[in-house]
C-alpha cells in the first residue's frame, strides 16, 4: 500500500508546491482535485486538458516520484438540472486520467432528491452505463465514494446513493468501483472494519477519514441529526483523531488482499484555516497511518 492525500484541501496551493511538500513529508501519492473552471480545487485541468497541461502535471509527478492514485470531481451525477454537465466533466476526467496513466477517477452516484430512491437508481444505471464503458475502452476505473451527502437533499436524507454495503453490491453490477471511505459508516451506526471486508475485492481506492462523535449530542438531536439537515452529533477530523480504528481497519486491508493507495482526505475543521494548518492536520494524519502502511 501507499499513503497520499487529497489535494482538495489546499485550494490556495498549486499542484507543483503541493507535490513537492508531499515529497518532502514522506507522502507516495496524490489523489488531484480536477474541478473544472474558476473552482478553485482545479489542481488538475481536465476541462483544457492538452498536451501544455500532460507535460506539466507528469513532469511534476516525474520530479516528485509520487504516485497519481486518482482524480477527483466528487459531484451529482444525477442532479435534476446540471447533471449533464457534471456527466461531461467526469468524462474530461477520464480522458485526462487515460494521458495520465493514472488508474482511477472518483465521484459520487448523486440523487434527484424529487424522486423516490427506486427511480434514481434507474436513472443511475442509464447515466453510468456509457460512462463505465468510456472509462473501460480508456483503462481507466471509475471509483465512488461512499459519502452519505446529506446537504444535497432538502431533509437531509442521503444524497448520493452509495452510502451503504447494500448501495455497493447495487453499483458493482454497473462495473462501478468502491472509493472507501469509513467515516461515513461510523455516522451510519456500521462498523467500518466488520463492513469492508466482503468487499475489499471490489475496492480500487481507499480514502482515510476520521469520525468524532460530540458528547452529548445524539441525546438532543438523535441519529437522523437536527433538522436542517447539519451533521450535528458528529464531525470530520483526520485520522487518529476520531474513532475508527486504523490499525483494525488497514489490518483488514492487507488481509483482504488490498495493495492500493489509502489517500487521507483532510475536512477537519479544527486542523483547517490556512495552508500551514492544514498541512499540520495532515502531519498528524501521517503519524497515526504511517506505522501501519509498509510503503
Amino acid at each position: 500500500m501507499k499513503l497520499g492525500f487529497l489535494t482538495a484541501c489546499l485550494p490556495e496551493s498549486d499542484l507543483s508546491d503541493i507535490a513537492h511538500w508531499a515529497a518532502d513529508e514522506g507522502f507516495d501519492a496524490l489523489e488531484v482535485a480536477a474541478w473544472p473552471g474558476t473552482d478553485a480545487r482545479n489542481h488538475i485541468r481536465a476541462d483544457r486538458f492538452d498536451e501544455a497541461e500532460r507535460i506539466r502535471v507528469r513532469k511534476i509527478f516525474q520530479d516528485t516520484g509520487l504516485t497519481l492514485s486518482s482524480l477527483a470531481y466528487y459531484e451529482n451525477n444525477l442532479h435534476p438540472g446540471h447533471g449533464p454537465a457534471v456527466n461531461a466533466h467526469l468524462r474530461d476526467c477520464i480522458d485526462a486520467a487515460a494521458e495520465l496513466g493514472c488508474p482511477t477517477v472518483g465521484t459520487f452516484i448523486g440523487r434527484d432528491p424529487g424522486l423516490p430512491v427506486a427511480d434514481n437508481l434507474r436513472r443511475a444505471e442509464e447515466v453510468f452505463a456509457p460512462l463505465v464503458e468510456h472509462a473501460r475502452r480508456r483503462d481507466v476505473t471509475i471509483v465512488i465514494e461512499n459519502c452519505v451527502m446529506k446537504s444535497w437533499h432538502p431533509d437531509g436524507y442521503p444524497g448520493n446513493l452509495a452510502y451503504s454495503p447494500e448501495l455497493w453490491e447495487w453499483m458493482f453490477t454497473l462495473g462501478l468501483k468502491l472509493n472507501y471511505d469509513p467515516s461515513h459508516l461510523v455516522a451510519l451506526g456500521i462498523d467500518p472494519v466488520a463492513a469492508v471486508a466482503p468487499y475489499i475485492p471490489h475496492i480500487a481506492h481507499v480514502q482515510a477519514k476520521d469520525t468524532e462523535i460530540l458528547p452529548g449530542k445524539i441525546d438532543r438531536y438523535g441519529f437522523y441529526g437536527p433538522v436542517d439537515g447539519e451533521k450535528g452529533w458528529y464531525r470530520f477530523r483526520v485520522p487518529g483523531l476520531g474513532q475508527v480504528d486504523w490499525t483494525r481497519l488497514v489490518d483488514a486491508l492487507y488481509e483482504g488482499g488490498y495493495d492500493g493507495v489509502v489517500s487521507v482526505e483532510h475536512e477537519d475543521p479544527v486542523w483547517s484555516g490556512d495552508t500551514a494548518r492544514t498541512q499540520a492536520g495532515l502531519g498528524i494524519a501521517y503519524r497515526a497511518l504511517r506505522p501501519l502502511i509498509l510503503g
